[in-house]
């Protein structure tokens, strides 16, 4: 049960990190535009936050529904 325990927490604390971080880099794309800079790097950057993001929480059902 412990261990159980253990990996929900990772999971969830990793998916706080990748979440603030997608959302940290759309905050620096909008900063970019403003400043007329590339935003290329900042768009990549929260675009695969944010899908990873989605490919846990699909990997998290997918486990609820069959496993």
């Amino acid at each position: 049960m412990g261990a159980v325990f253990g990996v929900s927490l990772a999971v969830v604390l990793g998916l706080v990190v990748l979440f603030s971080g997608g959302l940290r880099a759309l905050s620096a794309r909008e900063a970019a535009r403003e400043r007329q800079a590339s935003t290329a790097l900042p768009t990549v950057a929260a675009g695969a936050c944010l899908l990873a993001c989605v490919t846990v929480v699909l990997f998290g059902i997918y486990l609820i529904v069959l496993g």
